[in-house]
């Protein structure tokens, strides 16, 4: 027991009067003389003893009186369970991912959240509460009231290690009570290995009634017709979807086509439009009762340009180019080494360089600078090209070198179908064509992504990216006499979209967050910059210009997935899109048992309790004021019926 009025003891050293006073307290007795005592003898002496007895007890009522009087005012108490953290400030973690939209019993688990912290929080309660995406310290609930009403969803996962690590920093030297709030949907065990589950750590684990959801994950053209594009839309189920799911397709605000989509137990499911061979600035959009951030995907598809390609080699050797790159989709060149205007290379899209026995250093530094800027860049070694010439051409591009030739006839075996060469070349996998084959070629080394292989599962054509542009790289000539390629039904579509321009036809669409970047063949001057904006919003991205060109990287914006547009000044000079990746759509990865080693709750008026519960020190002076009443009216008793 402990007392907050120590001092007040000091008064117990009072208590000595009463007793002082009882003991010397004589009382001086008249005699009175009778003529006859002793039928009074036995009387006297049983009065004399009644008296001392009563005197007795008056002293010890009257002593513990004062006794229990000045303890009641140095106000004892038991020391409270937890008062080693007394002084802890509040640190609120609430999860705003977009899977926080899913529906429990009381509604969308994020604003049922934020109403709990509204409706519980005391008006005098100092927090602080930290999103994915914002933190607001050391504040009250009145003022930020606004804030949460208002409070936006974010692509953003919710990592409570991050977000304890930002209280910490704040205020390194303070205790924590941290209240964490979240759906634990993609809660990982490193998020929460930082917590201490000895300190005060509470967990709110909302869950969603129905986990089933039903995302769009993609959208891409899967064929390319005269007048007409062919749109696939993929689609991924998580949970059981019994009903049809009901898909629109709006090019701006208008409905263009309608049909729904049956999972039938499937997973992943794709539907198709057909939409006319022109600029499209619209969106996909499902209804499945569930998750809405994953419902629509914004994309954008421009009028098809024309893409610059230029092939340098033999006249001869590059006919069979002439015959993929036609008039109607691209502006073809074919250019001798010793003719090659080097000043005509910063306007292609792609540079192929076809079977060159020995690459000039001037040719690899435009090359390189030319890849830099996003360009395409496809090498087709000749026969009896040095290893020496073509990695110093690959020392341009990274890490990847030629290490040895190969003499042996090698068959191509493996097609790298997932590759953005062939992602749409291929209904399905396909292991029963007719393999092409080459006599003799290079081995390759390095990191460079595989596209097709040979039977030993060595590249004959890999690809190396820096997100703007793309080097294809052969390990063998292609000519007739070394190889049989030129007659495989493979040529076409590989030579055809290694020199596509993603900027100039294709879908744009890009993942917020992804850091993602677009290039724009656009002047500026040395003030001027880009913006993107609609009609809500805008942003000016990050921008580098490089010669006649603009490169864009986006980051994290814009905060909201849409359609926007490119604007130099008033002028539209590109449409794009942007979507939230789809991180957030499988309700099913709830981690709740992550949470079983720190003290869960069911909402923030539990967690108060609990803490005020706990860190409130056990007073008790009331019980000795109850005892002081008790023997004032003992002493009461006392003196009106002990005779």
């Amino acid at each position: 027991m402990q007392f907050k009025h120590p001092e007040i003891l000091y008064f117990l050293f009072l208590l000595v009067i009463p007793i002082l006073v009882h003991l010397f307290q004589l009382r001086r007795f008249q005699k009175e003389y009778f003529t006859n005592v002793r039928f009074l003898k036995e009387l006297s002496m049983q009065t004399r003893k009644s008296s001392v007895i009563k005197k007795w007890l008056l002293l010890a009522t009257r002593l513990l009186l004062l006794t229990f009087l000045i303890i009641a005012f140095a106000q004892p108490y038991f020391k409270a369970k937890d008062d080693n953290h007394k002084g802890n400030e509040m640190v609120i973690l609430l999860d705003n991912s977009f899977s926080m939209q899913a529906k429990g019993n009381k509604g969308e688990l994020l604003k049922r959240a934020v109403q709990d912290i509204l409706e519980n929080t005391p008006e005098n309660q100092q927090f602080s509460l930290i999103t994915n995406t914002n933190a607001w310290w050391d504040t009250d609930i009145k003022s930020i009231q606004k804030d949460l009403q208002n409070l936006k969803y974010s692509d953003a996962s919710f990592r409570p290690d991050f977000l304890l690590t930002k209280a910490e920093a704040k205020n390194p030297h303070s205790g924590k009570d941290v209240v964490v709030i979240t759906d634990a949907v993609n809660l990982d065990n490193k998020y929460i290995s930082k917590f201490n589950s000895e300190a005060p750590v509470y967990f709110i684990v909302p869950e969603a009634e129905n986990k089933a959801n039903v995302a769009i994950d993609s959208i891409y053209i899967s064929q390319v017709m005269d007048n007409f594009y062919e749109i696939k839309v993929d689609m991924e189920a998580f949970g059981d979807i019994e009903n049809d799911i009901p898909i629109s397709l709006y090019n701006g605000k208008s409905l263009s086509a309608k049909t729904l989509v049956k999972f039938d137990g499937n997973k992943k499911k794709s539907s198709t439009f057909t939409i006319p061979k022109k600029d499209f600035h619209g969106y996909v959009s499902i209804n499945d009762n569930s998750l809405t951030y994953d419902n629509n995907y914004y994309f954008s598809i421009s009028k098809p340009q024309k893409s610059n390609v230029i092939a340098i080699g033999d006249t001869a050797k590059n006919n069979f180019l002439s015959r993929i790159y036609t008039d109607d989709d691209f502006n073809f060149t074919s250019s001798e080494l010793r003719s090659l205007d080097y000043n005509s290379l910063g306007k292609q899209d792609a540079i192929i360089l076809n079977e060159i026995k020995d690459i000039p250093q001037a040719l690899i530094t435009t090359l390189k600078d030319f890849y830099a800027k996003g360009g395409n860049v496809v090498i087709i070694p000749a026969s009896d090209s040095s290893l020496q010439n073509l990695n110093a051409l690959m020392a341009a591009f990274g890490g990847n070198q030629f290490k040895s030739t190969n003499a042996n006839e090698r068959q191509i075996t493996k097609i790298a179908f997932s590759h953005p060469l062939y992602a749409t070349v291929f209904e399905k996998k396909t292991d029963n064509f007719q393999y092409p084959k080459v006599n003799t070629g290079f081995t390759l080394g390095g990191s460079a992504l595989p596209v097709l292989s040979y039977d030993d599962q060595t590249p004959f054509l890999a690809s190396i990216s820096n997100k703007l542009g793309n080097v294809y790289v052969f390990t063998a000539a292609i000519n007739k006499t070394n190889s049989n390629f030129q007659n495989s039904p493979l040529i076409v579509p590989t030579f055809y979209n290694m020199a596509q321009n993603s900027g100039k036809t294709g879908i744009s669409a890009i993942t917020i967050g992804e850091n993602q970047s677009l290039l724009l063949d656009v002047l500026l001057s040395k003030d001027e910059v880009l913006t993107v904006k609609n009609e809500t919003s805008d942003f000016i991205p990050m921008q580098q210009l490089l010669n006649n060109k603009v490169k864009l990287s986006f980051g994290d914006y814009p905060e909201e997935a849409g359609n926007f547009a490119v604007y130099k000044n008033d002028q539209n000079l590109k449409n794009i899109s942007f979507n939230h990746a789809r991180t957030e759509s499988n309700l099913a990865l709830q981690n709740k048992a992550l949470a079983d080693d720190f003290t869960e709750a069911d909402s923030v008026a539990t967690v108060y309790n609990d803490i005020k519960s706990e860190r409130t020190a056990d007073e008790l002076w009331k019980w000795f004021i109850i005892g002081t009443l008790l023997f004032l009216l003992t002493e009461l008793l006392i003196q009106k019926f002990v005779k």
